[in-house]
């Protein structure tokens, strides 16, 4: 069973259509990567799939008892108000000290614990929501462009952090790029989105689908970098667009892209609400 699917869900904010006809699933287990430029949708649809937003049509199907972590885009922490690393973890929902701990460590900042969240660098603080998400021990795991600010070398760690705790946990994890070339393709598919679905696969496949690059252009020739590892998984994933969609492809990608010049081996509560990206 789906974790979430949504059926052509459509969204209209302040007089605006949004999105149009959505269709996708999110499979346990499963990377999902979605892209597209500014107001392509992107964030109207995460909150669609975490329950903040209701649809104007269509529907939007969860597992029962589905937990959802959320690592958000950017936090803002009042420069006046003393709050710790480990006081944070325990917002909204208390958790104790061993749990706080092992979540810290699990995103790879364990010594922060006394730490002011004012203190931290930018990539200390996309860890430490990382372990506050990793608290709710979630079955899908959000993230809202998590690696905004971080130079390359930040980014690759810290997705290839988030591919760990895919492995070790097993939860599903859907990943919002609001930057038009920079895709995890450590992902089992990558959803192209630009009010509506354009197209849909492995990292590779949808790098070379017409609708990718009439939307991203063609000064990196459409082509992802792709930041390569090994798994010890396997994912088939064809590549397909939506109706209106390219040619399928026939590549595998795995890893992290990181540039659009090309591949490297580089050393990756419900409620409502309005706003689109």
């Amino acid at each position: 069973m789906s974790l979430v699917a949504l059926e052509r869900v459509g969204v209209s904010l302040g007089g605006r259509r949004v999105l149009e006809g959505v269709s996708l699933a999110i499979e346990p287990g499963e990377i999902v990567t979605v892209v597209g430029p500014n107001g392509s949708g992107k964030t109207t649809l995460m909150r669609l799939v975490i329950g903040a937003l209701t649809p104007s049509e269509g529907r939007v199907l969860r597992a029962p008892g589905l937990t959802v972590g959320y690592v958000p885009q950017k936090l803002h922490v009042d420069p006046g108000l003393p709050l710790s690393v480990r006081r944070f973890l325990s917002l909204p929902r208390p958790v104790s000290r061993a749990e706080a701990a092992g979540a810290l460590e699990e995103a790879g900042v364990g010594h922060l614990a006394g730490r002011q969240m004012t203190e931290l660098s930018g990539g200390q603080a996309q860890r430490v929501m990382l372990a506050r998400a990793l608290t709710a021990r979630p079955q899908l795991l959000i993230l809202d462009e998590p690696t905004q600010g971080l130079d390359q070398q930040g980014s690759a760690a810290f997705y290839r952090q988030i591919e760990e705790l895919r492995q070790r946990h097993g939860c599903a994890i859907l990943l919002v790029s609001h930057d038009l070339h920079v895709v995890m393709a450590a992902t089992d598919r990558v959803i192209c989105l630009n009010g509506h679905v354009c197209c849909e696969g492995a990292p590779a496949q949808v790098a070379s689908a017409p609708e990718y690059r009439a939307l991203f252009g063609t000064g990196t020739q459409g082509a992802l970098a792709l930041y390569r590892h090994e798994h010890d998984h396997g994912h088939d994933h064809a590549a397909h667009a939506h109706a209106h969609g390219p040619e399928d492809g026939a590549a595998d990608a795995r890893g992290l892209a990181l540039d659009a010049a090309g591949p490297h081996g580089a050393g990756a509560g419900p409620g409502t609400g309005t706003g689109a990206s």
